[in-house]
């Protein structure tokens, strides 16, 4: 977005800004209504679990997305230590290179390197370095950034508030769905005590995803619940942060950029929260009323794809436990992936990997970046080398389908329980 223009002034449309943790989820983001990428690389990003991108498909997705008018934003979140900033230096030397849209930075030694190394590529500043305040958002403006992504912590009112304070220059980026962190702006020390791996280097092993119980002293080997369910006890699982039933509220706050959570999510999940919100954005500047009357649409289709509950965390001020904490690990899923459609051939078969079991007969979807949902049956399975099957077990398999209803390349196939 390099025209100053505020949103809540103008009525231009936020930038959807959507995770890519490789290549692929990458290309689907982009044909499934992105305006914009964030990705990482092999290192520096905070999350050093994902799959990430190499040199090349670096390279590669930042020209694909290029090419279909979507922008690149690259992770260098770390908080760095010294033994960091050499290589540090010769990645951005490497970026300067692939020229990305923006590089997103917590740190401001990581700054100062960016700036020296990568002239003319947009510096964005974390949600980690936890800018609460009009000064603070001032303060990474002046030296040297063009956008600021909110601490998780503001609400919609203070960041209204910022709006109004900030040069209008400077852009601001807020979270609007996907995984929240139990420390503040994702600054936790809890993984580093418990595994020795450092969330604020990008190692983090998620432990507040874990199941605990009491321990009484003098009765070792009993464990007693905290809050227990079926499941078990998560005293510091959070819920999901969603805010598609409030793209409105977020409009007036004067947010130029609207920020999916997931670059360790699958392409199914990146596919689902990039087209609901592009449909939820677009409707919505057209008129609230065609948005508010799709609203069961937007929320309907949210909860198909793999989410806890959810939760607006602190946009309509401080949230309760109850409206936060979350006494399950497992996810709710109403749909199942089974694969990305790469080729079409003339008798109108569809190529795809295959990532989970479906079987000749069953009903599925067909998932259409324009929003439509294609119910079509399954008539027939291939393997590569023709041989028919009556079903496809095995992840990974490469496959040839016909269905009853034709797909295109890039569509999803995916499976919903009733």
């Amino acid at each position: 977005m390099n025209d100053p223009a505020r949103i809540g002034r103008t009525g231009r449309k936020p930038e959807l800004l959507v995770p890519a943790g490789s290549l692929g989820v990458l290309k689907t983001a982009v044909r499934f209504g992105a305006d914009a990428v964030y990705i990482g690389g092999e290192a520096y990003g905070l999350r050093a679990r994902a799959r990430n991108f190499d040199r090349d498909e670096m390279a590669e997705g930042i020209r694909y997305a290029h090419e279909h008018g979507v922008r690149v934003h690259v992770t260098a979140n770390i908080i760095a230590h010294d033994e960091d900033l050499p290589g540090a230096e010769a990645y951005f030397r490497e970026l300067a290179e692939l020229r990305p849209d923006a590089l997103i930075i917590a740190d401001p030694g990581m700054l100062r390197l960016a700036q020296e190394n990568c002239p003319g590529i947009e510096l964005h500043i974390s949600t980690q370095a936890n800018s609460t305040n009009r000064l603070t958002f001032r303060f990474w403006h002046e030296a040297g950034a063009s956008r600021i992504v909110c601490a998780r912590e503001l609400s919609l009112a203070e960041i209204r508030g910022i709006r109004e304070a900030v040069p209008d220059d400077l852009e601001i980026e807020a979270f609007v769905h996907g995984a929240m962190c139990i420390s503040y702006s994702g600054r936790c020390l809890l993984s580093s005590y418990l595994t020795g791996r450092d969330a604020n280097r990008g190692e983090c092993a998620h432990p507040c995803r874990w199941k605990y119980a009491l321990q009484e002293e003098k009765r070792p080997g009993q464990y007693f619940p905290i809050e227990e369910n079926g499941r078990g006890s998560y005293i510091l699982n959070s819920k999901d942060l969603c805010m598609v039933g409030h793209i409105p509220e977020l409009l007036a706050a004067g947010i130029d950029a609207f920020k999916i959570e997931g670059r360790m999510k699958t392409e199914l999940y990146v596919a689902t929260v990039a087209r609901t919100y592009r449909k939820a954005i677009d409707d919505c500047m057209e008129s609230e009323a065609k948005y508010r009357a799709a609203l069961p649409w937007y929320m309907d289709e949210i909860r198909r794809c793999t989410c806890r509950e959810f939760t607006t965390g602190f946009y309509f001020g401080k949230p309760s436990e109850e409206s936060m904490e979350y006494a399950d690990a497992l996810y709710v899923s109403e749909a199942v992936y089974l694969g990305t459609v790469d080729a079409v051939d003339g008798e109108g078969r569809a190529h795809f990997e295959q990532k989970n079991k479906f079987s000749r007969g069953d009903t599925i979807e067909i998932m259409k970046p324009d929003g439509r949902d294609v119910k079509a049956e399954v008539l027939s399975l291939q393997t590569e080398d023709g041989l028919y099957t009556e079903s496809a077990p095995h992840p990974q398999e490469k496959l040839w389908v016909t269905l009853s209803e034709k797909p295109s390349p890039g569509d999803l196939l995916r499976s919903c329980r009733a």
